[in-house]
């Protein structure tokens, strides 16, 4: 009798793919805030899957880690805490900068140093970064440079769509090509 060698059974038989490094994961998910019941983040309800390359650094790392070993058709909910998301919301990262530094021509751009704008900001060494508006005095302004999401709890609700193998351009681009990603 021939007894076949585990490595040749995936070829008469077809498993699924599981979760892995070097895998694109397509699901469908639902964020809330803390817990399933908190307040609806975002959600992919409606529109395409996310997808992404797993164990590349494109996703929190206890995301991916609730995800491994799971495949296409598989369901997940679970909680990540603040600290292990986005971080925890710091004081320090309030930053007060005289207002003449948004001039452009002499002026500030209207509706530019309203609280809650996002902006756009640049560092002596060209690394770009965004900002929130937090307060704005008569000659300083107050920039929040915390991740919206610092400090908050998270729990994402969910299925698996989809697992398959990267391609080379997609790790080589390091980003999904086609559906749940990008188009070129």
């Amino acid at each position: 009798m021939y007894w076949l060698k585990a490595k040749h059974i995936h070829h008469f038989y077809n498993f699924p793919m599981v979760i892995e490094p070097n895998k694109v994961v397509l699901v469908h998910y639902t964020l809330t805030e803390g817990t399933a019941e908190g307040e609806v983040i975002e959600t992919t309800e409606g529109r395409d899957p996310l997808g992404f390359i797993f164990g590349v650094g494109m996703m929190i790392p206890d995301f991916e880690s609730n995800l491994t070993g799971k495949q296409a058709g598989d369901t997940f909910a679970f909680g990540i805490k603040a600290a292990n998301a986005y971080g925890e919301y710091d004081e320090t990262a309030i930053v007060e900068v005289p207002k003449e530094i948004f001039e452009v021509d002499g002026k500030i751009p209207e509706d530019l140093l309203v609280v809650g704008n996002v902006l756009p900001l640049t560092d002596q060494q060209g690394n770009h970064f965004e900002g929130m508006v937090a307060w704005v005095g008569l000659d300083k302004v107050k920039v929040d440079f915390n991740h919206p999401m610092a400090g908050v709890d998270l729990f994402f609700t969910g299925s698996v769509e989809n697992v398959r193998e990267a391609e080379e351009a997609e790790l080589s681009h390091g980003h999904v090509h086609g559906e749940g990603g990008h188009h070129h």
